[in-house]
């Protein structure tokens, strides 16, 4: 089913490129690729990302269409300290501790997230993706125990954490 939904999707953003054109002329290919991902995922949200997370991650999903022909969707993205201070309560009742809940969601100080930096992305191809050629873009993968989530470093590749909660953990010891 990804196959057809690739297709569809770069078919849509063909199509969708004598429109662009005439509303960007010099980014023509670039909004058209937004537009047919935005048909793809519609209940995805860019809003609260920074201006710079915002430019890195659409230009990487606009390469990964027009170049390698993968989708590569947001499944969330800025979220306000609200939300992630529910998550985070709904994992420490669902992992049994705080400690334990740190593997898998921060809380709001700790989330990149909330700074509108961190990004998870879908499908698992566009996350594979992303893993190789998001550097160019600032964008790193930067726990090993999720495949899905991203973040904008502008200034190089981060240290590679083995959960979010690995440094917390690891100063408390």
């Amino acid at each position: 089913m990804t196959g057809i939904y690739r297709v569809v999707t770069h078919v849509l953003a063909v199509l969708f490129v004598p429109v662009a054109w005439v509303v960007a002329r010099g980014r023509a290919r670039h909004v058209a690729c937004q537009w047919a991902l935005g048909a793809r995922y519609p209940a995805e949200n860019l809003a609260g990302l920074t201006p710079g997370t915002y430019a890195a991650f659409t230009a990487a999903r606009t390469e990964a269409l027009w170049r390698h022909g993968i989708l590569l969707g947001l499944t969330s993205g800025h979220r306000d300290a609200a939300t992630q201070a529910d998550l985070f309560r709904a994992e420490v009742r669902r992992a049994g501790s705080h400690e334990l809940a740190l593997h898998l969601t921060l809380p709001p100080a700790q989330s990149q997230h909330v700074r509108g930096v961190a990004l998870d992305v879908r499908p698992y191809e566009g996350a594979q993706w992303l893993e190789v050629h998001g550097g160019r873009f600032g964008l790193y993968r930067v726990y090993d125990n999720e495949w899905w989530h991203f973040e904008y470093h502008p200034d190089g590749r981060p240290q590679r954490l083995p959960h979010p909660g690995f440094a917390a953990t690891r100063a408390a010891s």
